[in-house]
């Protein structure tokens, strides 16, 4: 009996942490500024709540070059953020 409590505990604690990597939101933000050379955009956002982060503007690298092509200066978009390799960089665009 006490096996089984220790396995179920150890499977509902890897589902809560599974499901809290796919649940990632959406977050608000300004087109600041476009580095096509760099692959980075800077970015006017709402807080970035995944990352506990508070508002603020910032430079972001972008996850791939096709993403430089939605972005436009003062245009208003969500994405969402994650550190890859340790650095802040936008994953999605809508």
């Amino acid at each position: 009996m006490n096996s089984f409590i220790k396995v179920a505990s150890a499977t509902m604690l890897a589902l809560t942490l599974a499901s809290g990597v796919f649940a990632a939101e959406f977050t608000k933000g300004t087109v600041k500024k476009v580095d096509a050379k760099a692959k980075k955009v800077t970015l006017i956002h709402e807080e970035l709540k995944d990352l506990e982060m508070p508002a603020m503007t910032m430079v972001f690298r972008v996850k791939d070059d096709a993403m430089l092509e939605k972005l436009k200066e003062g245009a208003n978009i969500e994405f969402i953020a994650a550190r890859v390799d340790g650095k802040l960089t936008v994953t999605e665009v809508k």
